[in-house]
């Protein structure tokens, strides 16, 4: 597996463990093959170093962070220092639901807040179905919780700059030493600490990318009629529909409407999913 690649040079992990330094065919770059973080490939050996001969085809990929065939997606988002966004949130969680992929949301820095504060927007996506920790990387609160889910799976870790993604990793396994940084008082928001997506082995199976962070991500490549089922609550009240191919904004006797009024829809997540349909509309008409 590729394990990331800097320059032309890639380090592979061999399947006895260990992990040597590749260049790719020649060929590769005239038949347009390109070659990610999670790429599983043959290559052949040539003393310590190798040549990957093929790339293995990819059960998923994600182009934001550039990273294929993992498992799940951990999302940390800060409470605070950058403020909690709701908006990359889910869009985030649209990617991994576009691939398929079990997502864990890790709500960071809780030492800088009363946990009453987000207790409402944990039980919105914890009703919904995900997954929700709540942690401290600087006090080590949750620490256990995150290491158990990502045990023998291969994770990719994502989220804006300084949400605390990589102090996060420091804390669950110390000898990585991944570097850090603070919030930039003049952007208010993360400086990005992490360059390349880079997958690491965990001593107790499985793997860990650490990736750059981001302030925005564009939503590429999904038609918006599908976007609905991108939100699995939308998509459930939207099978209970009687308009076919509804989106779901002003149509009368909408079932997601409805739930809307009655309470039974959170506002941030509709108030997000409009948001990112008129993106893609948006994007649509400009083909």
């Amino acid at each position: 597996m590729v394990l990331k690649g800097i320059g032309g040079f890639y380090t592979v992990y061999l399947e006895d463990g260990r992990q040597i330094t590749c260049t790719p065919r020649g060929r590769f770059k005239k038949e347009g093959v390109s070659l990610l973080a999670g790429d599983r490939v043959k290559v052949a050996r040539e003393g310590g170093e190798g040549t990957i001969e093929e790339v293995l085809p990819r059960k998923t990929e994600l182009y934001r962070p550039a990273v294929a065939n993992v498992d799940q997606v951990m999302v940390v988002a800060a409470v605070r220092k950058p403020d909690l966004n709701l908006f990359l949130l889910d869009r985030l969680l649209v990617l991994a639901e576009d691939q398929h992929l079990e997502v864990l949301i890790c709500l960071n820095k809780m030492d800088l807040i009363q946990p009453e504060e987000v207790r409402e927007v944990a039980e919105t996506y914890r009703e919904i179905g995900y997954r929700v920790l709540e942690s401290s990387a600087l006090l080590s609160r949750g620490i256990a919780g995150i290491r158990e889910y990502l045990k023998g799976k291969i994770s990719v870790v994502a989220g804006p700059s300084g949400a605390g993604k990589s102090t996060l990793l420091n804390r669950l396994y110390p000898h990585l030493d991944l570097k850090t940084d603070g919030i930039s008082r003049k952007l208010k928001q993360g400086r990005h600490t992490t360059r390349h997506v880079e997958l690491i082995p965990l001593d107790a199976g499985g793997f860990v990318a650490d990736t750059p962070g981001f302030s925005r991500l564009e939503v590429r490549g999904i038609p918006a009629g599908e976007l609905s089922f991108l939100f699995p609550e939308v998509g459930r009240l939207g099978e209970e529909c009687r308009f076919k191919g509804c989106l779901h904004r002003r149509e009368p006797g909408c079932s997601v409407q409805e739930a809307l009024t009655s309470g039974d829809l959170a506002e941030s997540r509709y108030r997000n999913y409009l948001g990112l349909l008129k993106e893609i509309q948006e994007e649509e008409r400009s083909y």
